[in-house]
């Protein structure tokens, strides 16, 4: 088989594969590239050496059976044999649910989350939203530290593992949605600044040097970033990719990187015959990400939007630090800024920020799914100082209006997993670095960083013991009894809903009205024909609908139908679903 690999400032390349080392040539075709035929097969160990050096593992690797240090494995794809006849399943009308790997089942394998599928086809969400899978040091770790980005976790199950997985799911009429990493790499096991310019200095991110985007040797980087993503969406018959942090991504260049990925995703579901999706998660409150690239946009289908979650948790814990201060001070006002024009930062100043941050969203130009509304995510959680779900702040009742809220409104909703059950079990930061040094740092950063919020250092869980990774797998145990059998049961009835009624998936952010009473604590809107009302005071509250002749269609607490004044009694926190009749 052939072998290649770009390495433009080696004088020498070298391929060693089962044991046997020979020459690579120059690729007089294509600048940098070096290539060469080598006797392999599906399993075959290989590594690059450039002159004269250690052997390393192919950037491109397709499997790293012993971790992102050791050599990689031959990829046969073409030998797998699909099972489910799988047609797709577009971003408009979808529910995601955010999904860790090594947390969602004991075992911590994609084999064991494929067992628990079924739980998540009964529940009512269309897609599953895997969180990174390339491959990291040691067994545990949230997985974005990856460095081969085309390749499987091998502790995960590896590249048949998720095929499985995803032939699971298709069976089961999900789609499966990958968490992507492009804007830094991991730095255990990243050899990719020895082949060339991965990186750049012209840039500087959190990470450190920047993803070289713009600077000389960016077009092949940037082919290494849109293959690497095209690949999972062809190899694994993946329906959408999420985009991390690409307000990271710089590029100055006049064809940013987001469109030119936008244009070839759009271009492979072309080819294959079925819809695919990029959602991004962007800090940067700018409607262009999702701005059709015919209108000048960079063409995204989606992005995840931070300013609901905000709203809502402040509303629904009353906390104030950090970000949330900007919607503290009203809270449920800020909450129907975001429900009827999806940023709450429009231009607006952010006291956290220091600044004015955002830009209006056009609501005729920009459909509501293209916004992904949640109450929790992994960050939202797992960057807690004790990875405290929202289960853990507020009573059932809150939750309750929390998921009435978010699976009701004109966005697309995302669930994290357990949350549909208000998991007790916590979901914290955790890691399994190999390098000690590395992991100290880690250990001590974590310390630090919460130290300054007044966190005892005893109470900040090491993020490199076990015990940490375990305290975070799910307890499947917990659907079966209250107070988590009644919420799932809610959550299921409102998917139910939100799939049964058109006007709750219906696009347009424009037709959604509000109002709202930040004294009495009670908010409500209309999309069509369905009325939403909730109540997150502790007392009951009569709220103005308008409407006198509405049917329940589902309440947390018994509700009666409105009286002739058009006014309904909602319980102490608690929420209700209406259709007009």
């Amino acid at each position: 088989m052939q072998f290649e690999v770009w390495a433009p400032q080696a004088d020498r390349v070298t391929l060693e594969c089962d044991g046997v080392t020979r020459a690579l040539e120059r690729d007089p075709e294509r600048p940098g590239w070096w290539w060469g035929e080598a006797e392999a097969r599906e399993g075959s160990r290989y590594g690059f050496a450039l002159d004269g050096g250690p052997v390393l593992p192919d950037p491109r690797s397709r499997r790293q059976p012993d971790g992102p240090d050791g050599l990689s494995a031959v990829v046969d794809h073409e030998r797998h044999t699909w099972r489910a006849q799988w047609q797709g399943r577009p971003l408009a009308g979808a529910v995601l649910y955010e999904l860790h790997v090594g947390t969602y089942t004991p075992e911590g394998t994609l084999d064991a989350a494929a067992e628990r599928l079924g739980h998540l086809a009964e529940l009512g969400v269309t897609h599953v939203e895997l969180m990174p899978l390339t491959p990291f040091p040691g067994t545990h770790g949230w997985g974005y530290e990856g460095v081969s980005l085309w390749a499987v976790h091998e502790r995960y199950g590896g590249p048949e593992a998720l095929k499985r997985f995803v032939d699971r799911a298709h069976e089961l009429g999900l789609g499966v949605v990958l968490d992507v990493v492009h804007n830094h790499f991991g730095p255990s096991g990243n050899y990719l600044p020895v082949f060339g310019p991965y990186l750049t200095d012209t840039h500087h991110t959190p990470w450190g040097a920047a993803v070289n985007l713009d600077a000389p040797g960016s077009d092949e980087v940037r082919d290494f970033l849109i293959g690497s993503a095209l690949a999972w969406l062809r190899d694994y018959r993946l329906d959408g990719l999420r985009l991390d942090a690409v307000h990271a991504l710089v590029d100055t260049r006049a064809l940013h990187f987001l469109e030119e990925l936008s244009t070839a995703v759009d271009a492979l579901a072309a080819e294959v015959g079925r819809p695919l999706f990029l959602v991004a998660e962007s800090d940067l409150n700018d409607p262009r990400l999702i701005t059709p690239r015919s209108e000048g946009g960079l063409g995204l289908h989606a992005q995840w939007n931070d300013d609901f979650h905000h709203a809502l948790h402040t509303t629904l814990t009353g906390e104030a630090q950090g970000y949330y201060a900007d919607f503290a001070r009203a809270p449920l006002g800020g909450l129907a800024k975001t429900l009827t024009g999806g940023y709450f930062h429009d231009g607006t100043y952010s006291s956290f920020r220091e600044r004015h941050h955002g830009r209006p969203l056009d609501r005729a130009r920009v459909a509501g799914h293209r916004l992904l509304g949640y109450g929790q995510t992994h960050d939202q959680v797992g960057n807690r100082a004790q990875g405290d779900r929202l289960s853990a702040l507020v009573s059932p009742g809150l939750l309750a209006c929390a998921a009435t809220l978010i699976l009701t409104a004109p966005f697309t909703p995302m669930l994290f997993m357990g949350e549909e059950w208000a998991a007790g079990t916590p979901w914290q930061f955790f890691t399994d670095h190999t390098d000690p040094e590395l992991a100290e740092a880690v250990r001590q950063g974590r310390r630090r960083e919460f130290a300054a919020h007044g966190w005892k250092e005893e109470d900040v869980p090491d993020p490199q013991d076990p015990a940490t990774r375990d305290r975070s797998c799910l307890d499947w145990s917990e659907p079966e009894r209250e107070p988590h059998a009644r919420v799932l049961a809610w959550y299921r009835q409102l998917l139910a809903l939100r799939h049964a009624q058109p006007d709750l998936t219906d696009p347009d952010l424009a037709d959604t009205k509000v109002a709202f009473d930040e004294e009495r604590r009670w908010i409500a809107f209309r999309r069509g024909d369905v009325l939403v009302a909730v109540n997150l005071a502790a007392e009951p509250a009569d709220l103005p609908l308008g409407v006198p002749h509405a049917r329940v269609l589902a309440a947390w607490e018994p509700v009666d139908t409105p009286g002739a004044d058009g006014v309904v009694r909602v319980p102490a926190e608690s929420g209700v679903v209406l259709l007009q009749e």
